[in-house]
């Protein structure tokens, strides 16, 4: 299994820098996000520097209304499938009816993307994952978005206080790409917002890696970390801990 690595969480560290040493790692593929887009052609230079693809690429819920210029910025850095990946606050639905509605706009914004042979997905956190009534805002807003896939975020699932496997295989053939996080624990790593390396928190992932390859259609596997103190360390640790779960 290849393993991608998500640029978000080295965005205090010198680009450059980052892409030589994930390669060096072992990572093949990475995962882009809004701020590093001002120069595509520039960005995919140092991609193919580095040997590293970018298969898969969050796009901000504003910028994919532009569908023209997202495609492009597909084309040239050799994107597979486009992500939403936030909603901020004041974008968030406050009942069913509104995450219908979400879930309504995503499929209608999708259509270009598809048309274009791309895939269309969503990246949740752990607020779709905030109970109305007996219903996940998550599943209220894929059922109004049939074609829309899934970038699970296993977790932000946990962090919801949702159980991740039967979520994943309730939507594996929905799910396109999987985000592999850790979570310290309690009281753990606060300098770095409660997050940890693979491999060093309290989430199952040898089990939730196997429920991951074998009960969904993930095609894409991306290391993460919201807050790491040290790059490197986490960038190390956790492929070698996806690794050794037999990736």
């Amino acid at each position: 299994m290849d393993v991608g690595f998500q640029l978000y969480s080295g965005r205090k560290y010198p680009l450059a820098e980052m892409l030589k040493t994930i390669s060096g790692l072992g990572y093949t593929h990475c995962e882009g996000y809004s701020d590093l887009y001002t120069d595509p052609k520039a960005l995919r230079a140092q991609l193919d520097a580095s040997g590293l693809t970018m298969p898969t690429a969050h796009v901000s819920l504003g910028d994919l209304e532009d569908s023209t210029k997202a495609i492009k910025l597909a084309e040239t850095l050799g994107v597979k499938v486009i992500v939403c990946p936030w909603l901020h606050p004041d974008q968030r639905p406050k009942d069913a009816s509104g995450w219908s509605r979400l879930g309504e706009r995503l499929e209608q914004l999708a259509k270009p993307y598809r048309d274009a042979g791309l895939s269309f997905g969503y990246h949740n956190h752990d607020f779709e994952f905030a109970r109305i009534g007996d219903r996940y805002p998550m599943d209220l807003l894929l059922e109004a978005a049939p074609s829309v896939e899934v970038e699970a975020d296993v977790a932000w699932i946990a962090r919801g206080k949702a159980d991740p496997a039967p979520w994943l295989e309730k939507y594996g053939n929905r799910i396109v790409a999987v985000h592999i996080k850790d979570i310290a624990p309690a009281g753990a790593n606060l300098d770095e917002d409660g997050w940890a390396d693979v491999g060093q928190g309290i989430l199952p992932w040898k089990d939730l890696l196997a429920t991951a390859r074998t009960k969904t259609a993930a095609r894409y596997f991306i290391a993460e970390h919201d807050n790491p103190s040290d790059i490197t360390r986490f960038a190390r640790r956790s492929i070698e801990a996806i690794k050794s779960y037999g990736a």
